[in-house]
């Protein structure tokens, strides 16, 4: 048993890497967003007290209302399990709908759409965090500008090369740097309220509606550079798998907030005192001897504000592949404590190029800013609607109580997203195609994985008059055990037609194995290995695993032993078809879409390792599929 000292130490502890993991987005974002309300973009708010008031006080309430109140308070109650993100709300929203096909369509196109826009958000952000740090850099150095597009690429590099050496490590480096970096915004801000106490009366909430009373188009638009504030809000929910909800929380509601609001109201007072301070309010806020260090300090924090929506891809990404979303992908594990800390490889790699790509093409982080929100409040709208599903159908709530709550949060999501809208031209159409492209290939790759299966089951025979004709005509049997992989339990598996054909023979035991994820993070462990004995030496086995379960067949089949089946590790065979897909016309799924689907399916890892198989025991046997 633990004792309390031990508990703390070990919640103090995630609450430092999670500052390094989870809040590097938000943290980051005073770099920018008053600057980008004053005097960027097509039409900047003009600098007067009731305006400066009436921004600050729509960004302490969006921090309020959109992070603590509907992430915190309520979203991030509503885990599966203790994963979060938009995968594990729309796998309790599906679990709720029973046989309601209809209603089963809806949530998984909303969940899938908004975790496409969870990936876009995923790659403009490392992009445009890197982009703006190497750019502050260039106010100390500026002959280093036409170097700026080739080290923000080996920047880059290095943070996605960190990746493998795992999140609690990568954590651990920048849980410190963080900790320092919203001591500074606190420290930074406090001092300039100090100065100008009276920005404090941007707390009341009059001030924000008093500012859309001024001009309501005007207010309108601000919101697309309001809502910058808010960005990475949806990575506290995705990556509380990582660390668990109480660090997030508690990272969030001591520190992070505090600091954020401090040095958001501190740009604000000192641009009541000067107004010319809005060339570069966050860095003129600190002393002229403090400027170098808080560029490199800055530059580092950008840096790391990458992290949060790279862990959250990981999250979402393995969610998505054990929900049948995704092709199968190497998945590893880099912390024997924490099982939600993972690294998926392809990913990794994918997020990087794309990032690159993003990098090249715009070239500055000004022509990215216009792209940066909508992917963002896209996800928020989605992610309000799969909640008030689970607060109705799971937690029981009234219709008025889930009506009301939802509500509120959607007036604040559709206003932000609205805003961004406006920002399509300039650049917004950039995570619009990105979602595009991600959503069309996992519709493509759900729907193809469903249509496969369908064909396959059509085409097999049933398992139990096949096992009455083994009986009635025996084939010679041959010692050992076989064991045939198939996602149909109650079919014969096409490996062991083959292997009846060509061979003309069957192993003396013979079993058939299918292997089930559920939409649980975990399967309970009485129900992860079932053995069902059949006539003539047959057997039935289903392995259970939950979304975050590693797979590893060889040994969780040991568990068989105490069900009557002992299977002799030296002594059994794997046996796995290797379908070869060829594409049909058809009316279920387009013609372009299956070759898509076929691409995804050749670029699929390989059952032997997705489970872990010992390779000099497993046997492929191919067949051609026209589907």
């Amino acid at each position: 048993m633990s004792s309390p000292s031990g508990n703390k130490t070990k919640l103090s502890t995630l609450t430092l890497a999670a500052l390094g993991v989870v809040f590097g987005d938000i943290g980051t974002s005073p770099l920018y967003t008053i600057h980008e309300i004053f005097s960027a973009g097509k039409h900047p708010v003009s600098l007067n007290e009731a305006n400066i008031l009436g921004i600050l006080s729509l960004i302490a309430w969006s921090l309020i209302m959109v992070v603590s109140l509907k992430y915190v308070a309520f979203i991030m109650r509503a885990d599966n399990r203790g994963e979060g993100g938009i995968m594990a709300l729309l796998a309790l929203a599906i679990r709720k709908t029973g046989n309601n096909l209809k209603e089963q369509h809806g949530i998984m196109l909303l969940g899938i759409l908004g975790a496409c826009m969870f990936y876009a958000d995923g790659i403009i952000t490392p992009a445009i965090s890197v982009l703006s740090a190497v750019e502050g850099m260039e106010i100390a150095t500026p002959a280093l500008h036409p170097l700026i597009i080739p080290f923000t690429l080996i920047v880059l590099f290095g943070l996605f090369w960190a990746q493998s050496k795992g999140t609690a490590i990568v954590g651990a480096f920048f849980g410190p740097i963080m900790l320092v970096w919203f001591g500074v915004l606190g420290t930074l801000g406090f001092n300039s309220i100090i100065q100008n106490p009276s920005v404090l009366y941007a707390l009341n909430p009059i001030y924000g509606i008093h500012f859309f009373q001024l001009d309501p188009w005007l207010g309108f638009v601000a919101l697309g550079s309001v809502v910058l504030c808010v960005t990475g809000a949806e990575a506290l929910y995705a990556d509380m798998g990582h660390f668990g909800r109480a660090p997030v929380r508690l990272g969030w509601t001591l520190l992070v907030l505090p600091a954020l609001i401090l040095n958001y109201f501190g740009q604000g007072a000192l641009l009541l005192s000067d107004h010319e301070a809005i060339k570069n309010p966050f860095y003129l806020l600190a002393p002229e001897w403090m400027l170098f260090p808080m560029i490199i300090l800055a530059t580092v924090a950008t840096v790391i504000a990458s992290q949060a929506v790279i862990t959250g891809a990981y999250s979402i990404s393995r969610q998505a592949l054990q929900l049948g979303y995704l092709p199968r992908m190497h998945v590893e594990h880099t912390s024997e404590s924490q099982e939600g800390q993972i690294y998926m490889p392809r990913i990794n790699w994918g997020l990087m190029l794309a990032v690159m790509a993003l990098v090249v093409g715009f070239k500055s982080s000004g022509n990215l800013a216009a792209a940066y929100g909508i992917a963002v409040t896209g996800n928020m709208v989605i992610t309000s609607l799969l909640a008030g599903f689970v607060f109705y159908k799971i937690w029981g709530w009234g219709k008025y109580r889930t009506g009301l709550l939802i509500l509120i949060f959607l007036s604040v999501d559709i206003a932000f997203f609205g805003a961004t809208l406006l920002k399509i031209p300039d650049g917004g159409w950039v995570p619009l195609i990105i979602g595009i492209l991600i959503y069309t290939l996992m519709i493509t790759w759900k729907t193809g994985r469903s249509l496969l299966y369908k064909h396959l089951k059509n085409e097999a025979m049933e398992l139990n008059p096949f096992i009455e004709a083994i009986g009635q005509h025996p084939p010679a049997r041959v010692p050992g055990t076989a064991l045939f992989m198939t996602p149909n339990p109650d079919g014969v598996p096409h490996a062991m037609l083959h292997n009846l054909k060509h061979n003309k023979v069957l192993h003396e035991k013979v079993v058939i194995l299918t292997v089930k994820f559920s939409d649980f993070p975990h399967a309970p462990k009485e129900e992860l290995v079932l053995v069902e004995k059949l006539p003539h030496e047959f057997y039935r086995v289903t392995v259970n695993y939950g979304f975050k379960d590693e797979p590893n067949l060889p040994r969780d089949l040991e568990l068989c032993a105490a069900q009557g089946l002992e299977l002799d590790p030296m002594d059994t065979s794997f046996f796995v078809g290797k379908e070869i897909l060829i594409a049909c016309e058809s009316p279920e799924m387009a013609f372009w879409r299956k070759k898509i689907f076929i691409g995804l399916f050749r670029s699929a890892e390989t059952i032997t390792n997705q489970f872990k198989l010992p390779p000099n025991r497993v046997v492929e046997l191919g067949s051609q599929v026209s589907f």
